[in-house]
């Protein structure tokens, strides 16, 4: 009975997750209301309240789902692990609307008075960890920084992505990262490993 009682948690929470997606992606946090979430994820307020204490909570939720969702995902190391990330990331943005919500909401929070960087960190420690492994199998330019770069392909992907959100509606973010990837790889990698690295998108979305 109590191993019941966990599924049942976890199916409900996942329900208000992917109903609180919808909606914030829809209508952004401002917009987004409480009955309707309920009503997408068929659930009483009472369920919700059991997980989630208001929408500032359900908000926070859905921002820190990002890099959960594509880690599972990747099977490479190092820094094709890396690459691996951001394209997978980049392929699924524009068609999975909790990665869309959770962006939307990590960027725009500052207009509805929150101030939560644990999202952008989440991504940056995933990142650091491909570095760090990288480091260790020789991969990178001697004197580079894993934690700069970690830092700073957040920031790029991040940049790139509002950039093609405004141009074209993401319709050719893949095709940016990839851009991204072939000026920042003979920077950081060592030349034989820049050469080696795949940036076929193919190969990561099959999976």
């Amino acid at each position: 009975m109590p191993r019941l009682k966990q599924d049942r948690a976890v199916r409900t929470r996942e329900a208000l997750l992917r109903a609180a997606a919808e909606e914030f992606d829809e209508h952004g946090y401002t917009g987004a209301v409480i009955t309707s979430i309920l009503t997408r994820a068929e659930l009483t307020a009472g369920a919700m309240y059991f997980h989630f204490k208001n929408k500032e909570a359900l908000a926070l939720a859905v921002m820190n789902e990002q890099h959960q969702a594509i880690e599972t995902r990747v099977t490479s190391r190092g820094l094709q692990r890396l690459v691996d990330i951001t394209l997978v990331w980049a392929y699924q943005l524009p068609i999975d609307p909790m990665l869309r919500a959770g962006v939307r909401l990590a960027v725009e929070q500052g207009s509805f008075g929150m101030r939560d960087a644990t999202t952008f960190l989440n991504w940056q420690s995933a990142m650091l960890d491909c570095l760090r492994d990288a480091e260790q199998d020789r991969e990178l330019m001697p004197g580079v920084d894993p934690e700069s770069v970690a830092e700073f392909v957040v920031g790029a992907c991040t940049g790139v992505q509002l950039y093609a959100q405004l141009v074209n509606g993401r319709e050719d973010l893949s095709e940016r990262t990839v851009r991204m990837w072939e000026l920042l790889l003979p920077g950081i990698a060592v030349p034989t490993v820049a050469r080696s690295i795949s940036l076929d998108l193919e190969r990561v979305i099959a999976r």
